[in-house]
């Protein structure tokens, strides 16, 4: 499991702590957008394209960090 996450981490060009903190980032974006989905399910004119918007950076964000 060590040698496949340093492999991970060589691939990501990244260190641990640095690759971790973007890992966070990126689950603490994903909790909000599915909090927001959930209370658009329940009311539908609640973040009505807030969780869109939300995945294309997300989206816009990984494509970008891979291309450094």
């Amino acid at each position: 499991m060590i040698k496949n996450s340093q492999q991970h981490l060589d691939q990501a060009n990244e260190r641990y702590f640095t690759h971790m903190l973007i890992a966070l980032k990126i689950s603490f974006q994903l909790l909000i957008g599915a909090m927001m989905a959930f209370m658009h399910g329940l009311i539908p004119s609640l973040f009505t394209t807030s969780v869109s918007n939300k995945i294309k950076k997300l989206h816009s964000f990984i494509e970008n960090r891979n291309k450094n």
